[in-house]
């Protein structure tokens, strides 16, 4: 009867202590010192950085290219048209002298 005891007595010890050395030890990942957080966000950060630069480098590449291999009529009325869509897209008027002489010219071709 002791003997039985003791096993019911050294199971439930077990049983006890041995869930308090499972919560202790660390199982995630370790905590980082905030000297290692900062130099690993400025690491990212860097590399980032350096993505971006390259991603825009190709952006500007890409569009010289297609500006290279259009005559010269065409970059001057694509000038035109990139100018007239941001004038609309700001949603502003022609200059007024352009405005006030516009249908003037119109009017003398119209007379000829």
């Amino acid at each position: 009867m002791l003997v039985a005891h003791i096993r019911v007595f050294c199971l439930a010890l077990c049983l006890c202590v041995f869930p308090l050395f499972s919560q202790q030890a660390k199982s995630g990942p370790k905590e980082k010192s905030f000297k290692q957080e900062l130099k690993t966000n400025k690491q990212l950060r860097k590399e980032a950085r350096a993505k971006r630069r390259l991603e825009k480098a190709e952006r500007k590449a890409i569009k010289a290219h297609h500006k290279r291999i259009q005559t010269k009529a065409v970059r001057k009325r694509m000038k035109s048209s990139s100018k007239q869509s941001k004038r609309y897209n700001t949603n502003k008027k022609e200059f007024f002298l352009t405005r006030w002489y516009k249908n003037k010219v119109n009017q003398r071709k119209r007379s000829r």
